[in-house]
Order: C-alpha cells, then sequence, then structure tokens
C-alpha cells in the first residue's frame, strides 16, 4: 500500500505537488449519506431502535429456521450455560452493530461485514459437524437480514453504494465491473490459499486437540483449491465490497496536504511521533481502519462463536481457528491497498 508520507523541506515544494481534488472523509466510509435523505428520528433513538430491530429480527429468523428444519442447528450447537454467556455474545451483537452505525457504514457494509465475522462458524459446522449446507446458509440469511434491514430502515445507502450518486466520485474509473471482478477475484484467491495452507498444515491438529467433540477431520486434510471456492468465493466478494470501493475512491482532503508538508526538523517530538504512527493520507486511513475492522470482527465473533456455541471446543482451539479467518482478512486488505493505493 502507497502511503504517500513524503517529508519536504520546504512546505511549498509540497503545496505545489499536491493536486486539488474533491474533498472526502477519512472514516470507515468515504462518504456519508446526504443529509436529506437521513432519518427524521431523533439521534438519540435511531441506536436503541437499530438494536432492538436487529435482536427482534434474529430472533424471529432464528426461531423460524428451528421450526423448519426440526432444530438441526440447535442439534451440533450447545445452550449458553449461564447468564454470563449470555450477555457476552448479547454485549458482542451489540458491540457489533455500534461498529457499523458509528462507523457511518451503510447496510450493504454491515452485511458483508456481517459476512466476514459469522461465515467462519457456520462454515465449520456445515464442513466438520455434518451441519446441512441449506441450514448454514439459511443461518447466513437470518443474521445478514437481522442486520442489514435495519440499516436500511434508518439509513440510505452511501455514494459508493448508489450507481446515480458514484459518478461523482473521485476515482470512480475503480468502481468498473470489470475492475471489481478482479479485485473480487484477488480477494477469493487469498482466502483460498490461506484457508487451504491452513487445513493441511494448521487446523488438523488444532482440531483434534482442542475440538473434544469434532466428529471428523478428514475435511481438512481432502481440502483443496477447487473445493473450497464457493466458500473462499463468497469471502472474497464480501471483503473486496467491504474494503475495495469506498477506499479506492476516497479523494483528497485538506489534511492531506499537512501531512505531505511534514517537516521533520522543525516538528516537536509530539508531532513526529504522530506523524510516523498515523500520518497517512485520507484514502490510506480508509483501508488501514476498514481492514483493521474486518480483522477484528472476524477474530473475535469467529472466537465467541466457536467456544461459546459448539460442543467441546475449548478456548485456544476457538483462537486459533479464529486466527486463521483474521489473518485472511488482514492478508485481503493489504492486497487491496496495493491494488487501489495511489
Amino acid at each position: 500500500m502507497s502511503t504517500q508520507r513524503r517529508a519536504y523541506a520546504n512546505p511549498a515544494d509540497a503545496r505545489d505537488e499536491v493536486p486539488a481534488a474533491e474533498p472526502a472523509e477519512s472514516s470507515l466510509v468515504a462518504r456519508a449519506p446526504s443529509p436529506a435523505r437521513r432519518s427524521a428520528l431523533p439521534v438519540a433513538v435511531q441506536f436503541p431502535l437499530l438494536a432492538t430491530l436487529s435482536f427482534c429480527l434474529a430472533s424471529l429468523g432464528y426461531s423460524l429456521l428451528g421450526e423448519v428444519t426440526k432444530g438441526e442447528l440447535a442439534a451440533v450447537s450447545r445452550s449458553q450455560d449461564t447468564w454470563t454467556e449470555v450477555g457476552v455474545l448479547a454485549g458482542w451483537r451489540g458491540i457489533e452493530l455500534a461498529l457499523g452505525w458509528f462507523g457511518k457504514l451503510d447496510s450493504l457494509d454491515v452485511a458483508m461485514l456481517d459476512l466476514l465475522s459469522h461465515g467462519p462458524h457456520l462454515y465449520l459446522l456445515s464442513a466438520f459437524y455434518n451441519l446441512s449446507l441449506s441450514t448454514a446458509f439459511s443461518a447466513m440469511a437470518v443474521d445478514l437480514i437481522s442486520v442489514a434491514v435495519p440499516f436500511y430502515l434508518l439509513r440510505p445507502l452511501s455514494a459508493v453504494h448508489t450507481p446515480s450518486a458514484a459518478a461523482k466520485l473521485p476515482n470512480r474509473e475503480l468502481l468498473d465491473v470489470v475492475l471489481q471482478v478482479y479485485t473480487a477475484a484477488l480477494s477469493t484467491g487469498i482466502y483460498s490459499v490461506v484457508l487451504v495452507l491452513s487445513m493441511h498444515f494448521v487446523l488438523p491438529r488444532i482440531f483434534v486437540v482442542y475440538f473434544a467433540n469434532i466428529p471428523t477431520v478428514e475435511p481438512a486434510y481432502a481440502a483443496s483449491y477447487a473445493s473450497t471456492l464457493p466458500v473462499t468465493a463468497l469471502f472474497g466478494i464480501a471483503a473486496s465490497t467491504f474494503i475495495f470501493a469506498p477506499f479506492a475512491t476516497t479523494g483528497h482532503v485538506k489534511e492531506d496536504d499537512k501531512i505531505a508538508a511534514f517537516d521533520p526538523v522543525e516538528a516537536s517530538l509530539g508531532e513526529t511521533v504522530w506523524w510516523n504512527a498515523w500520518g497517512y493520507t485520507a484514502k490510506t486511513k480508509v483501508v488501514i481502519q476498514r481492514t483493521a475492522v474486518a480483522v477484528f470482527v472476524s477474530a473475535v465473533n469467529t472466537y465467541l462463536a466457536c467456544s461459546k456455541t459448539v460442543y467441546g471446543v475449548e478456548a485456544l482451539g476457538a483462537a486459533a481457528y479464529a486466527s486463521v479467518w483474521a489473518f485472511a482478512a488482514l492478508c485481503t486488505g493489504v492486497g487491496l491497498g496495493f491494488v487501489g493505493g495511489e
């Protein structure tokens, strides 16, 4: 990833070199929704309402899923033994929703992020615990709907996900369908390599030692790039959608001029430390932040889902399995950063 953190002895040189461009926000989302289209509800009630809707939809969805599948998912999942465990899982779901809401993500963003964080657990149950594909996909659909619908009702899609508004974005040519296919393919390839190599060299031992009730580890040894492609393609598309487009279409902001004009000779120690730690352009900050969020939620949700809802999984085993998916998300973010770098 290009960071554009050059230091200039003369700030005027930096101003001459920095081109003027359309402003953009340095946040998880390249552009916030238009104020005219935001929810008319009071700000104080928007997030509580969103969280309530999400929990209600999830509860309803899983109840219907249990009835239709005759409890297939419940048969391979353990119930929470204490109110502490219930509180941990509910609290984590609230944190996920808060990350999306206060990070100014839209419904498509949170849906893709939800797939990255909830998919690994369902893949584990489907591949190793004999959960049918139809039930796994249905459970994933419940998760996606329960988070995307409340966001869609309370917050419109951002400009990068709205074709009519995307035409005004900087670097809009990077939203070309062909390039998006390429970036999705790159993300899929990275997930495939990480998952298959982990299945062959890391996870079998982890499963045997720390997953006491796992029925079989044969799928790990039999994993191939072709057999895992349907799964890794979903993760690749989700990662590319969540990370690449908002990052690639982030434009130039005034703070970028200050970063480019930074003079280490004149700067104080505190300013130098800040510049070395966070002296990146707005565009680079977006890819760093979105990659960090994807890694964080993939790791934490996979760990909690495995350790709290799967029979016989020890904490160390859950952490090891979660680290595989977190590493895949990290590598994908780095790869996409190089593709869309300045």
